[in-house]
Parts: C-alpha cells; sequence; structure tokens
C-alpha cells in the first residue's frame, strides 16, 4: 500500500466570471507573470483580448484561468507556445465532449 500525504496549506485563489476584466498589467499581475509572456499568449492565439493595442487590451474573467494553466503547462511540461495552444485546445474539446456526454446521461 502507497500512502501519500497531502500538502494542507492554504492555496490562494480567485474567483472570476465573465463581468471581471483585466487589463494587460492587471493580468501579469494576477498571474505573476510579466507584459512579455501574456504578449506572448496573445500573439500565439491562447488569448483573445477586446481592444486594440496591449495598453486598450481588456482581458475577461477566465482568461485568468487560460494564462496560469498556460503558464503552468509552459514551466511543467517544458512546452513552447504552440505546444501550450495545443495542449489548452485539447482540454477544451474534452470538456466540450464531456458536457454533451453529460446531456444524454452517460458518466
Amino acid at each position: 500500500m502507497r500512502v501519500v500525504e497531502i500538502d494542507r496549506r492554504p492555496v490562494p485563489a480567485l474567483v472570476v466570471d465573465e463581468s471581471v476584466h483585466f487589463t494587460l498589467d492587471g493580468l501579469c499581475h494576477a498571474c505573476g507573470t510579466d507584459r512579455l509572456q501574456v504578449i506572448a499568449l496573445v500573439q500565439e492565439g491562447v488569448l483573445d483580448p477586446a481592444g486594440g493595442a496591449p495598453e486598450q487590451w481588456l482581458f475577461s474573467g477566465p482568461a485568468l484561468r487560460t494564462t496560469r494553466t498556460a503558464l503552468r503547462l509552459s514551466e511543467d511540461l517544458e512546452l513552447g507556445l504552440a505546444g501550450v495552444a495545443l495542449v489548452l485546445e485539447l482540454m477544451r474539446e474534452i470538456d466540450t465532449l464531456r458536457a454533451r456526454l453529460g446531456r444524454f446521461g452517460a458518466s
């Protein structure tokens, strides 16, 4: 039998929804990253902010989760931006398929 110890330290969390919007600097601060990383995610198509120039960008609430996930994939799995974009797309597709299965009563 393998015993796994669970780390019970509190994890900082921020719950946001579609009505919350972040500026570029606000998103960077919330994710603990720099502007260049977020700009690269936008250029790769991972994030789709409203607004023309980076100083005018507004990111919806779910962009926070997407950004954090993208940064974690990049760091933990040592993926490049194209790999991160592909993994995130596959994760969205899995969520869509699970939702469809749920509507049909499958588990």
